[in-house]
């Protein structure tokens, strides 16, 4: 893949190359990874095919671009909620509330959760977006957990951040394969757990 990181910006281009991203992500939540083509998102952007090359490098960098996008928008807002609480209960309230959100009919939300972990799974570059991006949420909710929990130290806090981390991801894979899961009792669950 080309290196675009000496490639001078411009207002321009960052909207055209958000333009891009949108209509690839747009293509991704429809009709999955095979929709997202040089030609498919050019003509959805309403642009020339080239200038996937020019500001991406390629459609392999298009695709690392669209799966960063895409994991901002899942895994950005359950951070957020997350460290903006002030104590676990908060944060389960958090996590309850957008865990509902995310059952309750947003299946753009949930089709691009589907499409960016299939697409990990297949393809090593996407994979390393994703990873990279768990990563920092783990980290940033062991940071969080130090903050409200400093007796539990760093390794704890670091093991607990991993198992909320994946106990979301659980539960939505759940959720996915079976709409009538009851999200709200496993969250009230852990909350029984707090004591």
């Amino acid at each position: 893949m080309t290196n675009l990181a000496d490639r001078p910006t411009s207002p321009r281009g960052d909207r055209r190359r958000d333009e891009l991203v949108a209509a690839g992500i747009a293509l991704l939540c429809e009709n999955g990874w095979p929709a997202v083509t040089t030609r498919g998102v050019a003509e959805r952007a309403g642009t020339n095919p080239g200038l996937i090359h020019y500001h991406f490098g390629g459609l392999p960098g298009l695709h690392a671009a669209i799966a960063r996008a895409a994991g901002d928008l899942i895994i950005g807002p359950l951070v957020e909620q997350v460290l903006a609480a002030g104590d676990e209960r908060a944060a389960l309230d958090a996590i309850r509330r957008l865990m509902g959100e995310a059952t309750t009919g947003d299946e753009r939300a949930t089709r691009l959760a589907v499409e960016v972990i299939a697409g990990a799974a297949r393809d090593p570059e996407l994979g390393d977006v994703l990873r990279e991006q768990l990563r920092e949420a783990r980290e940033q909710v062991a940071r969080w957990l130090g903050r409200i929990r400093p007796e539990w130290g760093e390794e704890r806090c670091a093991g607990v951040a991993v198992l909320v981390t994946a106990a979301v991801d659980g539960l939505m894979l759940h959720y996915l394969l079976d709409p009538e899961l009851g999200v709200g009792k496993a969250v009230n669950a852990v909350e029984g757990m707090l004591g």
